[in-house]
């Protein structure tokens, strides 16, 4: 089984190219990570260089994960056989997790990117575009309700595996494990909000919070 290997690796190297620090450099050789929260995403890029900057990072961020999943993961390629069809179906959800992290650890760019939210996104409309649906209701309704745009990331992707397993078709497995490893890592990656928010000192994001638009 050389196949799965191989493509988990071509994915994480593809993660490796941070929208933020590629469009950076391009921009004069900008390092987003040493401005404003120090995380090289597209809520950062949108905070510290403006929307411009911010979109092409975000183009970037979501085609590679639909590029690892859509174009890579059914991919023949040359002098690399084929796995079983049971391995194969989990190509997919395997190559959009490598994606995943070679965003969160570039290894291009000395294994400090961003929080993979946005490449998640681009996985997401790989495996199912469906899935997007109540991925977002379920951001929406959690920022409204608390105001924590973290806090809505993880909950928007805990909402993963139990879209996939409602869907109940062949692709439920790894689509379910997909979900579970997803929620982990992103998790993972907010640690820190996660601890400004149990320290109370996480901002709200004042326009979406329906209850406390003056607050913090």
């Amino acid at each position: 089984m050389l196949e799965l290997p191989v493509k988990m690796v071509i994915s994480y190297l593809l993660g490796s190219i941070v929208g933020g620090l590629v469009i950076g450099r391009l921009r004069g050789g900008i390092d987003i990570r040493t401005l404003g929260s120090g995380n090289a995403g597209g809520t950062n890029a949108l905070r510290t260089q403006g929307k411009a900057f911010a979109l092409w990072v975000l183009l970037i961020d979501i085609g590679k994960g639909w590029i690892a999943v859509q174009v890579l993961a059914p991919l023949l390629l040359s002098g690399v056989p084929p796995d079983p069809p049971a391995v194969r179906a989990w190509l997919p959800a395997l190559c959009g997790i490598a994606v995943m992290a070679g965003h969160i650890y570039p290894l291009w760019f000395g294994f400090r990117g961003g929080k993979g939210v946005a490449t998640l996104i681009g996985v997401i409309v790989g495996l199912d575009p469906w899935l997007l649906v109540p991925v977002l209701l379920t951001w929406i309704v959690t920022v409204a309700v608390f105001g924590y745009v973290s806090l809505a990331s993880m909950a928007a992707t805990a909402a993963l595996p139990v879209c996939s397993l409602l869907i109940g078709v062949d692709t439920e497995p790894p689509l379910t494990a997909f979900g579970i490893a997803a929620t982990l890592l992103i998790a993972y990656t907010h640690r820190a909000n996660i601890a400004r928010m149990r320290a109370k000192t996480e901002p709200r994001a004042r326009r979406l919070w329906l209850f406390g638009p003056n607050e913090r």
